[in-house]
């Protein structure tokens, strides 16, 4: 908020706004967006920890938090928003860290959140909103050669992704752009990086291939400071008169 969030939010003015890694309880907030209404879904087993939210002007359906899974639900990673013609889940996918020490956890979150969205996708098309903490092929990451196997860029990690893609989703920035190489979405705050470009694009919006016909661009909004993240968009056409 002290790095021109809410100013961000009145020039962007978006139906929704997705959020990851919020690191806090909602009733620790000091702040209200008027015309939007909130869904927290905040980590249980540490505070000040991982945990997601959905702003959003139009009241969803229904709003559910979680895989339903007591192991890995804990850490507020997911929330779902059903809207009239489609489902809209966020999504903060646990980082493997340093020396792969999670990527077993991070395997299993993988496999439940992929078999969780096809029990959405049986009711409505999806659309996967998040920071997915990966890198999918070499044109998404600055330095890929030194990265290979690291956290991020392991083969484990690329592969669960295409399995997600597979399972019948479209990568929507790559849709548009797919040989845009320098797009990134994150860097580190070491080494300048941001200043040279030298970053990674883990942040993305997946729409369910049902939805090719509604989408009208996939953006990467790297000029908005305030993060070592950057804000991704996805712009949706209406939905055609029936």
């Amino acid at each position: 908020m002290g790095k021109g969030f809410a100013d961000f939010l009145r020039a962007e003015d978006p139906d929704v706004i997705c959020l990851q890694e919020t690191k806090m309880q909602p009733q620790q907030a000091d702040f209200d967006f008027p015309g939007y209404r909130e869904y927290w879904n905040s980590a249980t087993v540490k505070k000040g920890y991982s945990g997601t939210a959905i702003f959003t002007k139009a009241e969803p359906e229904t709003v559910t938090f979680g895989l339903g899974d007591a192991e890995f639900d804990g850490e507020g990673r997911v929330i779902a928003a059903e809207y009239g013609d489609f489902i809209l889940v966020t999504v903060y996918t646990p980082n493997a860290q340093r020396d792969l020490v999670r990527i077993q956890y991070r395997m299993q979150f993988e496999d439940k959140f992929r078999a969780y969205l096809k029990t959405l996708r049986a009711k409505k098309p999806v659309i996967v909103c998040g920071d997915m903490n990966v890198a999918h092929r070499p044109i998404d990451l600055k330095n890929p050669k030194s990265n290979i196997g690291n956290a991020g860029f392991s083969y484990e990690e690329r592969g669960k992704f295409a399995e997600l893609l597979a399972a019948g989703f479209v990568d929507t920035f790559r849709y548009f752009y797919p040989d845009r190489a320098d797009a990134y979405s994150w860097w580190s705050y070491m080494y300048n990086a941001r200043q040279n470009n030298t970053g990674w694009r883990i942040d993305y919006f997946l729409a369910d291939e049902r939805l090719i016909g509604r989408l009208a661009d996939g953006q990467i909004l790297s000029q908005v400071p305030g993060s070592d993240h950057c804000p991704v968009a996805l712009i949706l056409k209406e939905e055609a008169a029936q």
